[in-house]
């Protein structure tokens, strides 16, 4: 029997089109792309999220629309980046609807085959991914540039931790963070979560790493002879 790879597709924009406390905890285990200028594609499974919401005052949108954070307030399913405190950029893609700040924060990625904490940090993150605010407002549906594709099959079940949001100085107290449990590519653990052993944590399957991650297993027979 001979299996092929099939290239990942991106989420529906539907997928996005809901509010950020309902996306965040579902974008875990999903799959951040980059196409990258020779045409290969660098990839992570999404480890750790964070939900905004424009009625909180961590939010960006709370207290003003502006140029720099146009995108939030945008159309669902695009990048919205930002640069915190002038040095890190952060990566977050725009949830829930149109006219309303809404949006999950990605705030580590475990790649195939790399450091376990090469991306644990929304800085580390948008560095290793080479994201900067000229992608923002890109569309994370469309399969061009940089998108979200969905959890593999290996990875539907999974045992998350929720805590509270950290790196913010208001409405810490808001439990909309969000972790695998059994990576050691979280950026924080909540405390009592030992980290997992490394022979018992997870780690994306290397055997994707040749460019093309598979949505499934495309199977066809050999003819016999």
């Amino acid at each position: 029997m001979v299996i092929a790879l099939i290239e990942f597709y991106p989420l529906a924009q539907s997928f996005f089109a809901r509010p950020a406390e309902l996306v965040g905890p579902e974008l875990i285990g999903c799959l951040l792309v980059k196409r990258q200028t020779d045409g290969s594609l660098l990839w992570g499974v999404v480890v750790e999220t964070e939900a905004y919401s424009q009625e909180e005052p961590a939010c960006h949108g709370y207290r003003r629309r502006s140029p720099q954070n146009e995108t939030l307030f945008g159309e669902p399913g695009r990048f919205y980046v930002y640069v915190s405190y002038g040095i890190h950029h952060c990566v977050n893609v725009v949830t829930d609807r149109a006219e309303w700040a809404n949006g999950v924060l990605l705030r580590a990625v475990a790649l195939p085959g790399e450091p376990e904490r090469v991306a644990a940090g929304p800085g580390l993150l948008a560095r290793r991914f080479g994201i900067d605010r000229q992608m923002d407002g890109c569309s994370a549906c469309s399969g061009q540039d940089l998108w979200i594709a969905p959890r593999p099959s290996e990875l539907q079940n999974l045992a998350l931790v929720t805590t509270t949001r950290i790196g913010i100085a208001r409405a810490q107290e808001w439990p909309w963070r969000w972790y695998l449990q059994a990576s050691r590519s979280v950026s924080k653990r909540a405390k009592g979560d030992r980290k997992p052993l490394l022979q018992a944590a997870y780690h994306p399957n290397a055997a994707w790493a040749n460019g093309s991650p598979p949505t499934k297993l495309q199977q066809s027979e050999r003819t016999p002879s």
